[in-house]
């Protein structure tokens, strides 16, 4: 066996072990200790270099062959493995309190990117959620298109925002609650594919036989939550699994927003009591994230072409500045959209280029007017 298997199978034999944390894993591993080592040292050894109570040889052992186990379906359905040390292992999981030891990829998505994007909901999403998940991942890929989508390729909410993330032309990634031997539910298969396909990843923290129950998906709610800079919640009853997301994003110190909805909706109950409660920021479309997070879209990001001093206006910014121009006060999105019919992610992204040349103004609350 080469070094690196040799390290990785220490790595996740590691990661078996009962009562293992991560940072006593993290300790272990940089120990410079061999798989052998860990599975014939004495308890007591192992306590001098991690300071915790390690479980015996037999349990340990017991652990390394499970190692070697995994270690051959990595190989043969080209897994990557990430520990807990490993530069690769995402950056912003491993600040949170409880991070996996181990983190199964299935993919090529950079974990570490720039901004990444969790967007989670209710299974039972309404109409009227599904139309502004829609719409939020849509807006987003005009504001941020380098930005990741993760969710937890769930029915309902979870499905939509894979969706229109793909086909926003937005990379997205989908964390699962068992193993990456299968797929739960079986009718997302072809949709993990393709998010495979188009530069996305499948995660887990759960070796390869580990089937899905409910405790898992709660477990696997914190790495959703903890992949991320920001996290959405886009419908969900007062008790929920997205609840549990945003509770672990909130707990985590990251931004946290919530789609509000009409009072006495079930399906907004959620939502609204994280906003009442100030867990979480109101949105209502992708220009609230600029707001609360202070990402620059990537409209207004510097770039090599110089724009001309007085550009020429297209249709479709002709028909926006005749609008706004017809009207004595600045106007929101929707009452553009009211005038316009222009789809809001077309239209958010005119506002963006002519606030950027100078041909509109944007106001507080999102309204915009004539310069």
């Amino acid at each position: 066996m080469d070094s690196d298997k040799d390290a990785l199978r220490l790595k996740l034999a590691l990661s078996f072990t009962p009562g293992m944390t991560a940072a006593m894993a993290e300790l272990i591993g940089e120990s410079g200790i061999s798989w052998k080592q860990f599975t014939t040292m004495s308890s007591a050894e192992l306590s001098g270099i991690c300071q915790g109570n390690i479980a015996d040889k037999v349990k340990r052992q017991e652990a390394d062959f499970r190692a070697c186990k995994e270690l051959e379906f990595i190989e043969r359905h080209h897994v990557k493995a990430h520990f807990i040390s490993d530069e690769s292992y995402p950056f912003l999981l491993r600040q949170i309190s409880d991070p996996p030891i181990v983190l199964y990829q299935l993919g090529d998505t950079d974990l570490n990117a720039e901004r990444l994007i969790s967007v989670v909901g209710t299974r039972r999403i309404t109409p009227y959620g599904a139309k502004q998940c829609q719409k939020i991942v849509e807006e987003s890929a005009v504001l941020f298109p380098d930005a990741i989508i993760v969710s937890g390729l769930a029915y309902g909410t979870d499905t939509i925002a894979h969706q229109t993330a793909l086909s926003s032309g937005m990379i997205t990634v989908g964390v699962v609650a068992h193993g990456l031997d299968t797929l739960y539910p079986a009718q997302n298969r072809d949709l993990a594919r393709r998010m495979i396909k188009e530069g996305g990843s499948i995660l887990s923290e759960y070796p390869s036989g580990t089937t899905p129950f409910q405790r898992r998906f709660l477990e696997r709610n914190r790495i959703v939550a903890g992949l991320a800079q920001l996290t959405l919640i886009i419908e969900s009853p007062i008790r929920g699994g997205a609840m549990s997301t945003a509770n672990s994003a909130f707990n985590y110190s990251r931004e946290v927003m919530a789609l509000p909805g009409r009072v006495g909706d079930e399906m907004s109950e959620g939502c609204n009591m994280l906003i009442r409660r100030e867990k979480a920021h109101l949105i209502s479309g992708a220009a609230d994230i600029v707001e609360s997070m202070g990402w620059t879209p990537k409209a207004l990001q510097p770039e090599a072409v110089q724009r001309d001093l007085f550009p020429e206006m297209s249709d479709l910014g002709k028909k926006i500045h005749g609008a706004l121009k017809s009207q004595n006060e600045p106007l929101s999105l929707d009452a553009l959209y009211g005038l316009t019919r222009i789809p809001v992610a077309q239209l958010m992204s005119a506002l963006t280029d002519m606030e950027f040349d100078g041909i509109v103004i944007r106001h507080p609350g999102n309204r915009f007017s004539v310069s």
